[in-house]
């Protein structure tokens, strides 16, 4: 009689931590690393590039070129690169390929993003706090159906008043919840929310509405921004101009948003609070999202990631993503595994 076989492949990194089965005895498990990339596609004046297909992009991770696993455009489904055609068409009769029930992976990562609303709620706050409020009351209104948002605010401590969900009457109630008051440790509660979003997989950003400086973490911000690079979320920042008047805060906005395919703004007035909003709004909707199973590679520490377009026609374009990423140790065991892969975090 044959024997059975189970294999689990928990594919934890950027993406989250994806799980296949087959039947199998003895219980293996095998861990791949599976990277995802969130990439905006500019002309010289910072139009979004559109229709371009995987044969269009070469990834490199520490000069070792790179396959393709996952393509997607925007807000539409995400297709495995086999599954695609030289002419940049879905197989199957020009039908859209959609995940298949047990496919939990790619059904994850079907369309739309995880947006992680961070509000500053300390004593930073008290001027324009109402204007604040209704520019992310707007932005949450605006995002696509497909998106799901979380919403956090914070000062001394982290406060979760939505978790990540489609319902925006459930963010917009904790939006008009949140109260100004005490210090701002900003980089603590970042990094928390950093470390919730990364359990899910698919395309995920925090976005940021900072009103001044740092004066009570513990947490270095380049610590924040390694995480968010080597679990593959982008961070968007919007500040007001109170934040220029310490440029120490200023760079460090610019460099943690550079480094993992984000934006830094900087908001002289309410008007330039709306504007940024949208413009965030923009990106999630123009992203590409690219992922790769790297080749073999002995360096376990940080890794540099380089995407480039291919042909001298797309050479003028411009392309901003997170620069690398420092691989995780695998921290899942088989139930979490299966939670993380349906989007859900670990209880």
């Amino acid at each position: 009689m044959a024997k059975k076989y189970l294999l689990f492949l928990a594919l934890a990194l950027s993406s989250g931590t994806w799980v296949a089965a087959q039947e199998s005895e003895p219980n293996i498990r095998v861990v791949v690393d599976m990277v995802q990339l969130n990439v905006a596609v500019t002309d010289s004046k910072g139009n979004y590039v559109t229709g371009l297909r995987p044969s269009d992009f070469a990834i490199v991770e520490d000069n070792i070129p790179q396959k393709l696993a996952t393509f997607g455009e925007g807000n539409e489904p995400v297709y495995r690169v086999a599954d695609v055609g030289p002419d940049g068409k879905t197989t199957g009769g020009g039908q859209s390929l959609h995940p298949s029930a047990d496919d939990q992976s790619l059904g994850s990562m079907v369309a739309g993003a995880n947006v992680f609303l961070l509000f500053d709620t300390s004593n930073y706050m008290y001027r324009g706090f109402v204007f604040a409020q209704d520019a992310i009351a707007d932005f949450v209104r605006s995002l696509e159906d497909a998106d799901k948002i979380a919403f956090y605010s914070y000062s001394r401590d982290l406060s979760r008043s939505a978790p990540l969900t489609p319902d925006r009457s459930q963010v917009l109630r904790g939006v008009r919840a949140t109260v100004a008051g005490d210090d701002a440790a900003l980089y603590n509660c970042l990094l928390l929310t950093v470390k919730d979003a990364a359990h899910y997989t698919g395309k995920k950003v925090v976005v940021v509405f900072s009103n001044g400086p740092d004066n009570s973490s513990m947490v270095p911000p380049e610590d924040v921004a390694e995480l968010a690079q080597s679990t593959g979320i982008a961070i968007y920042m919007i500040s007001t101009q109170l934040a220029k008047l310490e440029p120490v805060s200023t760079a460090v906005f610019e460099r943690m948003t550079a480094a993992t395919g984000g934006k830094a703004y900087f908001a002289k007035t309410w008007r330039d609070e709306q504007r940024a909003f949208a413009s965030i709004r923009d990106d999630l909707a123009h992203l590409y999202s690219l992922s790769y199973y790297p080749q073999p590679n002995p360096n376990r520490g940080w890794r540099g990631i380089t995407v480039k377009l291919v042909g001298d026609r797309l050479k003028k374009y411009h392309i901003r993503t997170r620069n690398g990423y420092r691989p995780q140790p695998n921290r899942f065991s088989g139930a979490v595994a299966q939670a993380s892969a349906a989007g859900a975090p670990p209880r």
